[in-house]
């Protein structure tokens, strides 16, 4: 099975089955049957890209209901620590973090259910992220929560005075 299930309900890393030989490789990173199968059946309705330089640190977001969303989150080039805090109420897991490399190479991806605020921070020169999201961005529904929250205690594997922050980010 393609999927690796953490301690936080619903929360999956999905490891697709890599055919690589002399002229490269290939993979799904998406197949509709294989996440039913799992138990997944989401709906994407957009699609996400970032490109980002080393250091800089994205989120921690997310959105409320209505239009809180489900993502897949995997890496197209670089390397990032993806970082999720659960903020469902009464989850057994509730504030606590869960992080993982993805990575061009490593090819993993992070199923993300609602409920979970998302950053990560660039652990390569360049990194460019691709996510697929199940509901759409609402502006007004946006939430945070600062990347240095004390309580967190997130190690975001970027070393102190190199981190770099929107200002959105920091309030």
């Amino acid at each position: 099975m393609p999927f690796q299930f953490t301690d936080f309900s619903g929360l999956a890393v999905f490891e697709p089955r890599v055919f690589e030989d002399s002229r490269g490789y290939f993979f799904e990173s998406y197949n509709e049957k294989i996440f039913k199968e799992a138990g997944f059946d989401v709906r994407w309705v957009q699609d996400n890209q970032s490109s980002s330089a080393y250091g800089v640190i994205r989120g921690l977001h997310y959105q409320l209901p209505p239009y809180a969303q489900t993502k897949l989150v995997r890496v197209i080039s670089g390397k990032i620590l993806d970082v999720v805090v659960d903020i469902r109420v009464g989850s057994p897991t509730y504030g606590e973090s869960y992080s993982i490399v993805l990575s061009e190479e490593n090819k993993k991806q992070l199923l993300i259910p609602e409920g979970f605020a998302h950053g990560f921070s660039v652990l390569s020169v360049n990194a460019e992220v691709l996510y697929k999201c199940d509901n759409f961005y609402n502006r007004s529904s946006e939430g945070g929560i600062i990347y240095n929250d004390p309580a967190l205690n997130i190690d975001w594997q970027i070393p102190a005075g190199k981190e770099i922050i929107s200002e959105k980010d920091l309030v």
